[in-house]
């Protein structure tokens, strides 16, 4: 690949992005746009900035900004498909989303953009339910034969999905085999944040499951870790309440 082709580094883009602050990644990504030596790389850091757009609601601003977009490479191409995707899908409109979430896996995959793919094959499971299951399949299928940490760091996301759809239909230990697998890719490639969701899906899934002891242990665990943490208040507060404490 040329170096005018080689996509820019997804931990480029991790530096930018705050999905807590959509505003403030707009602005770091209109910048980083703007000071771009490499048209590709402009290209896929202006698919972010909409992207960011399409997190606050201006889905018409994002739509807008994706169509004056040049793709002039592989990757590029593949984020226009799925960041207009992933505006459709937010708006609503998932059955506009899929088609162009299947085509940004379809172009990844034979220019060998792991990480883009197994993005795309994860939209396609979150957009169209029914296919979640065979989607996910594929993606960890990437994940696995691929030696980049960054890209291995999906299946810590592809495990958690799969946990919570399989959680949903009330099917638990389904449910917890994929969350502990989530949290051993955690441990793995993860980041200390994603081992927490991690241990805190076990435990909700443990409480679902009637194993409260279990479950209680491993809330008051990441209390400690972080008092401030209102998700795993609030599962404390249920965790007592089914064991009549």
């Amino acid at each position: 690949m040329a170096a005018a082709d080689t996509p820019i580094s997804q931990e480029v883009l991790d530096e930018l992005w705050d999905f807590g602050d959509p505003s403030g990644s707009e602005e770091r990504f209109a910048t980083a746009a703007t000071e771009a030596q490499v048209a590709g790389h402009r290209a896929e850091l202006l698919t972010q900035q909409a992207r960011a757009l399409g997190l606050q609601g201006r889905y018409d601003d994002a739509i807008s900004l994706l169509d004056r977009v040049s793709a002039p490479t592989p990757a590029a191409n593949v984020r226009l498909l799925l960041e207009r995707g992933r505006v459709h899908n937010s708006a609503e409109r998932p059955a506009d989303a899929v088609p162009l979430f299947a085509a940004a896996a379809e172009l990844a995959h034979p220019n060998g953009l792991d990480f883009l793919e197994i993005d795309a094959l994860h939209m396609v499971a979150i957009a169209d339910p029914a296919s979640a299951s065979e989607s996910t399949r594929q993606a960890l299928a990437v994940v696995e034969g691929s030696q980049d940490r960054r890209t291995r760091r999906w299946a810590v996301t592809l495990h958690n999905n799969a946990g919570w759809a399989l959680h949903e239909d009330g099917r638990y230990d389904e449910a917890l085999v994929e969350f502990e697998a989530s949290h051993a890719a955690s441990l793995d490639v993860g980041t200390p944040q994603q081992d927490s969701l991690a241990r805190w899906a076990i435990a909700r899934c443990l409480r679902s499951l009637h194993r409260y002891d279990e479950a209680l242990r491993m809330q008051e665990e990441l209390a400690r870790e972080d008092p401030d943490d209102e998700y795993v208040t609030e599962e404390l507060a249920a965790l007592r309440t089914a064991m009549g404490t």
